[in-house]
């Protein structure tokens, strides 16, 4: 057990790719919280097989550290926006944040978000000035931007006086001064966040009281609670009063919160962090980090209190709203069942709840259709994040585009959601990016040259125009451009928004594609598929290259005959497919398409694979 004082919680905050995964391997390192000899894999804390894929965080992780006496909780957070609902939650269990910041790229559109919110709770940052030993470091200039942004976000005089570490989290260290200090340990972090980081505001002598900050599931023991005891001691097998609350005018939170429901329960199990590692006790106290099981159905913001404070609650927590959805659909094309387990309409609902129960950002409606549900969330990579982990289960699905949701002001205007876009492009692609951005809808809010060739260029553009453009901006840039952005909130619909201007491809018929047809048919478009791949009727099978749709048969072979041609002996020339992966086919289908995932293939298709009624569908459209 550690005294209040001895407790220090904090959370690692960074844009994506800013180095808070690497920087906690060499915070295990300098706190030897390993033995020597053992075996510790790069990035420990990204433990999910999509999280090392991809190079990201996904969801939140615990660890804790022991340094000269004291325990360090730290939370590794996401740095995509698309999961910046983690990043809220997690600020309430901890104290003060350390804010690594790029010593190349400065603060980009997610550390704004992220210092926003943790200003806005009160909490002192410390700064890291993160990856100085590139070529291209420039420490001072990413400090001095960074200072500016405190301001910018309104920083008290005492939150603007924050201590500052430059270092290296892959190289393995952090100083306080980058000329003298030597560039070797981590000791000055350590220093600096027992120094710096004030002790959680508990109580120990007070009953039990904590809120429900992050939720995990396990099979054996249902809904895991996982918050900070801002208040006594919770033994194994005690029982306490669990309540929900919501805000009583979401629109006028001075109005207070009411509770909505109030349970006896009792604590079956308790969990503390010690490492990377969840060790069961029989006992929690003030200050600590816990994961508690007991309730069959917790939510985010519960409180957790003893029947001592006669039904006290905590205010409710804030979930963020979504602004894309989707539908999932149960696959029907003539391959179901192929590659993997088609899932029927309640295996879907039954797997998109259980998703439900951790992940809080997401939302499933029922909308009485008999072949799927609405599935929203924060952006296209949180769905495909979640399509992806369902194929790799084994199952089978369709998903359509992703489309915004839009609300309604009070005058009956609509809104739709807008992003903060930053773009660093080089010097000779900024013209076709401003061009095909406008056409996006975007407004340029900034462009500065950066010095070294490159140009930074700063938008507000609706999030329909970001929705299929990632590629385009990639193909354009000639896979040299880096491009970032954050929700900024709901503002006045910008008008139509054309995002793609070329048509498909569709099979006519389900057979064998041959390379004699496929030869014929690459002069058309691109194709996505290669001589010898299966394919069925109202399958995508390329990107014609004008804005219409065109049908052909890619199974057609060469007709037999007695004639023998000259040049027979000339082989048949094939362009490299574009290779279809979840991601780009989520960007690119159009509104009449879905994407077939499965565990072995992701095909495009029609929503209506039969031409003659996709023709009927289509003059129905026009006609209304």
């Amino acid at each position: 057990m550690y005294s209040v004082d001895k407790i220090r919680n904090l959370a690692i905050v960074a844009h994506i790719d800013h180095g808070k995964t690497t920087l906690i391997d060499s915070i295990f390192r300098g706190a030897h919280t390993f033995r020597e000899n053992a075996q510790i894999a790069e990035r420990v804390m990204d433990s999910g097989e999509l999280e090392r894929e991809r190079g990201i965080t996904i969801t939140s992780k615990h660890c804790t550290v022991e340094w000269n006496g004291y325990l360090i909780n730290i939370i590794d957070t996401p740095g995509h926006a698309d999961f910046s609902g983690e990043v809220e939650r997690v600020l309430s269990m901890v104290d003060s944040v350390l804010l690594l910041v790029d010593a190349n790229e400065g603060p980009m559109p997610q550390t704004r978000y992220v210092l926003s919110r943790a200003l806005a709770m009160g909490l002192k940052p410390i700064v890291v000035v993160n990856k100085v030993d590139r070529p291209a470091a420039t420490p001072y200039q990413a400090l001095e931007k960074t200072f500016d942004l405190f301001l910018e976000l309104g920083a008290t005089d005492e939150q603007a006086d924050f201590p500052v570490l430059y270092g290296s989290g892959l190289a393995g260290w952090l100083v306080r001064d980058l000329e003298k200090d030597a560039h070797e340990e981590m000791d000055a972090l350590f220093q600096t966040i027992v120094d710096r980081v004030p002790p959680p505001p508990a109580t120990a002598d007070k009953p039990f009281l904590m809120q429900v900050s992050t939720l995990a599931w396990n099979d054996y023991v249902g809904q895991i609670a996982c918050g900070r005891v801002v208040a006594g001691t919770l033994h194994k097998n005690d029982t306490f009063v669990h309540s929900r609350t919501k805000w009583i005018d979401e629109n006028d939170r001075k109005k207070g919160w009411e509770t909505v429901s109030s349970n006896q329960e009792k604590a079956v199990h308790l969990w503390v962090t010690r490492g990377l590692e969840r060790v069961e006790v029989d006992e929690v106290f003030a200050g600590d980090i816990v994961w508690l099981s007991g309730p069959k159905s917790i939510s985010i913001g519960d409180t957790m209190a003893s029947e001592a404070l006669n039904g006290e609650t905590l205010h409710p927590l804030d979930i963020e709203e979504p602004t894309v959805s989707m539908f999932f659909l149960v696959n029907n094309s003539p391959f179901a069942g192929r590659d993997g387990t088609p899932l029927t309409l309640r295996q879907l609902k039954a797997r998109l709840e259980r998703e439900c129960q951790t992940n809080v950002a997401l939302r499933v409606e029922d909308l009485g259709r008999p072949d799927g549900l609405k599935v929203s969330g924060r952006g296209e990579l949180q769905m495909a994040i979640l399509v992806e982990q369902m194929i790799r289960e084994g199952s089978e699905l369709c998903v359509s585009r992703p489309e915004v949701i839009t609300k309604t002001d009070e005058s009956g205007h609509l809104l739709e959601p807008i992003e903060q876009l930053i773009v660093d492009v080089p010097e000779t692609y900024q013209g076709v990016v401003i061009e095909k951005l406008a056409g996006r809808k975007a407004e340029m809010v900034s462009m500065n040259n950066l010095s070294t060739g490159i140009v930074r260029m700063e938008f507000d553009i609706p999030t329909r125009g970001l929705l299929g453009y990632r590629n385009t901006f990639l193909t354009d840039t000639r896979g040299l451009g880096i491009m970032s952005s954050r929700f900024r909130g709901y503002d006045l619909w910008r008008g139509e928004v054309v995002s793609r201007n070329r048509g498909s491809m569709v099979s006519m018929d389900t057979g064998t594609a041959t390379s004699y047809q496929l030869e014929n048919l690459q002069e058309r478009g691109v194709l996505f598929i290669s001589p010898g791949t299966e394919v069925y009727a109202g399958e995508v099978i390329g990107e014609h290259s004008r804005p219409n749709d065109i049908p052909c048969n890619p199974t057609k072979r060469k007709a037999q005959t007695n004639y023998r041609s000259s040049t027979k002996e000339m082989g048949i020339h094939l362009d490299v497919p574009r290779t279809v992966i979840l991601d780009r086919a989520l960007e690119w289908i159009a509104d009449d398409e879905l994407v077939e995932a499965t565990p072995k293939e992701v095909r495009i298709r029609k929503t209506i694979l039969d031409m003659t009624e996709r023709k009927k569908a289509e003059k129905i459209k026009n006609e209304i």
